[in-house]
């Protein structure tokens, strides 16, 4: 069970979470909206990375949304994952030079901005998860 009570405002458990102030819930809601569609970056590398991040970054609710699937990753997106697992393993994500020349290498910069961008918010979302207490039996 969350740590507090659900706010009567919101779409999904975690948004109700963050409705008690319906302001940040709503600009929340948005960035992430924005962040997850197709961009420089297809909704669909996001998300095997969003189900990589959620194995690392201790939130139930975001694990219960399934784990990575290798077997529909193509080139970029076995890069991405990769990169969000070193992200997971280097303190606080201070991430090594050595695995930004890789994404160079299979990324533009503007992809790049968006894969770390995308990186970051997620695990704030499944931090704030984490601390709140939000299970998986909560969908």
């Amino acid at each position: 069970m969350a740590r507090i009570k659900q706010s009567n405002f919101g779409g999904t458990p975690f948004q109700k979470l963050l409705g008690h102030n319906q302001e940040v819930m709503t600009s929340w809601a948005e960035l992430g909206d924005e962040l997850e569609k197709d961009g420089c970056l297809s909704a669909t590398l996001k998300e095997q990375v969003r189900r990589t991040l959620a194995q690392g970054n201790g939130c139930e609710y975001c694990k219960a949304k399934g784990k990575p699937d290798p077997l529909n990753f193509d080139e970029k997106t076995s890069v991405a994952v990769g990169f969000a697992e070193a992200f997971l393993k280097y303190e606080k994500g201070i991430v090594p030079d050595s695995v930004f020349q890789i994404l160079h290498n299979y990324f533009t910069e503007d992809e790049i901005s968006e894969l770390c961008a995308f990186i970051c918010f997620t695990t704030a979302q499944q931090y704030f998860g984490a601390l709140m207490k939000l299970e998986a039996n909560e969908f």
